[in-house]
């Protein structure tokens, strides 16, 4: 599980050090796709895996269904940590996410996703009261 935020810096190659704590659970591989809201979401690929194979559930005459697997696939890179648990973000995904140097690194229970630093303060400035509004509509009977 994956939870917290951490703010490492992506150098001038795309790498980017995963949090330390995350290292683990992601060094058999990962997979990189583009997240709503133009974050990255980080799948470790067992995970990644998992879900791929609920998406072959959905029928493929579904036009939502085609079009949202078409983006989420489309962009998607496998990555290993490097040995100093580094990953490389590809230009592509790096461009979707606006990403500059400075990042937030946020735990998202099953995944982790990776913010442009401006743009993480935006959105988490904008949710604070609707998360504190949503609690009990969202997760009705646990919190």
């Amino acid at each position: 599980m994956f939870f917290g935020t951490h703010a490492p810096r992506l150098d001038e190659k795309g790498r980017l050090f995963l949090p330390a704590k995350f290292r683990d659970e992601l060094q058999e591989g990962l997979v990189i796709t583009r997240g709503q809201e133009r974050c990255l979401y980080v799948w470790p690929i067992g995970e990644f895996v998992g879900m791929t194979e609920q998406m072959r559930q959905a029928p493929v005459t579904n036009k939502k269904a085609r079009d949202y697997m078409r983006m989420l696939f489309a962009g998607a890179s496998d990555e290993r940590p490097d040995k100093q648990g580094r990953i490389t973000i590809p230009p592509t995904l790096r461009e979707y996410a606006a990403l500059t140097r400075e990042c937030v690194v946020i735990g998202a229970m099953n995944r982790i996703e990776i913010w442009d630093s401006e743009s993480w303060q935006s959105y988490s400035g904008e949710q604070e009261q609707a998360f504190a509004d949503l609690s009990e509509e969202v997760m009705p009977g646990v919190m």
